[in-house]
């Protein structure tokens, strides 16, 4: 009981397909064209209900199907064509369905078998059809969209595994370099904090000695204890003054990584300017935002990357080749909220626009470096 709970919570089909697989369920009308002119009898009407009831689970559980379960789908969606080939040549739709199973096959070559054989599978069937008209009715959907359907679906499943194959490398190549990144931190402090710390520590030890004995002597160990912590704080201050500058110089080189994995062609003009702490955050965020768009929605094979200064306010522009998404993506999706409400938050302002691909433009006050 728990287990079909817990089947029955779950998503019908797996989120990252979208909603596209429930609107090709609307294929199944095709079932509906022979009562358009003739009227059907209360027991075909329930064996229809009976079919769809059970189709549509099934066509659901195809996309969750590995190995032998995907042959096993097609299997039954072939048989339920062909017991319906003699009474309805709207049939044809389940073996159509069936070659766009064939999608969750990973290796080409078998999946072409798989389509061909389900092709071929629905060539018998039509022998089942009574008269040769209805038999021509029954083909025609099936030799002209079962080959296309089931090679567009293969096609657009291998796309989208890549895809996620190439989000996970970008993943892992982020952490690493997160990783990467706090083992510098924690050596350069090592390095600058541990023997300034140590010499403080001693040359106090030594004034707290010489405090009664030599008044002199104790006024110039405080006097080096200072200069070695005023000496200290600069350190600090320049090491982290380093890391801020290396926040942007890191998200260019992460989208320099990020666009040649995914065979993108990068043009980048970007100049070299004072640029402030909270506006590098923002550009340099905005730049990781707008390439991680580019490499996992756009299909972009060109990307031009620009940051310039322009009369005191750093210009960031991003465009590309690909995909123009539509009004509602630009405005609500893409994590382009995010990038709006950081630059607003120190006086800036972000511009976006769909024309043979995707523009971005991004305006912030330079700031003074600190």
């Amino acid at each position: 009981m728990n287990r079909i709970r817990t089947l029955l919570a779950r998503p019908w089909i797996p989120p990252e397909h979208g909603k596209l697989p429930y609107f090709w369920l609307l294929s199944l009308g095709y079932m509906g064209w022979k009562y358009a002119y003739v009227t059907p009898g209360a027991l075909e009407l329930a064996m229809l209900a009976l079919t769809l009831a059970v189709f549509v689970p099934l066509y659901c559980a195809s996309y969750w199907a590995r190995g032998w379960q995907v042959a096993a789908c097609m299997l039954a969606g072939c048989l339920i064509g062909a017991a319906w080939v003699h009474w309805n040549v709207g049939a044809a739709t389940f073996f159509i369905f069936a070659c766009a199973m064939a999608a969750r096959i990973q290796r080409f070559r078998l999946a072409m078998l798989a389509i061909g054989a389900v092709i071929a599978a629905g060539l018998l069937a039509s022998l089942l059809v009574p008269q040769a008209q209805m038999r021509f009715i029954f083909l025609m959907p099936l030799v002209t969209g079962g080959l296309p359907v089931g090679i567009g679906s293969f096609m657009d499943a291998r796309l989208r595994r890549s895809r996620q194959e190439l989000m996970r490398k970008q993943e892992e190549v982020e952490h690493m370099a997160t990783i990467a990144e706090r083992e510098r931190i924690s050596r350069d402090l090592h390095d600058l904090l541990g023997h300034s710390l140590s010499l403080i520590a001693l040359k106090a030890e030594l004034a707290r000695k010489l405090v009664h004995r030599d008044a002199d002597a104790c006024a110039r160990e405080i006097a080096d204890i200072e200069t070695s912590a005023r000496q200290a704080l600069a350190e600090v201050r320049g090491a982290v003054s380093g890391y801020r500058e290396s926040g942007l110089a890191h998200a260019l080189a992460s989208a320099r990584a990020s666009l040649a994995a995914a065979d993108v062609l990068l043009e980048e003009q970007v100049q070299r300017f004072p640029l402030g702490p909270a506006a590098e955050n923002v550009v340099a965020l905005a730049l990781r935002e707008a390439v991680t768009n580019v490499v996992r929605h756009a299909g972009a094979r060109h990307c031009s990357v620009s940051l310039g200064l322009e009369h005191g306010v750093a210009v960031l522009r991003i465009a590309d080749d690909g995909q123009a998404r539509s009004e509602v993506a630009i405005r609500h999706g893409n994590g382009l909220s995010g990038m709006r409400e950081r630059a607003q938050s120190i006086g800036g302002r972000l511009a976006v626009q769909a024309r043979a691909g995707f523009e971005l433009e991004l305006r912030v006050p330079a700031g003074v470096a600190t």
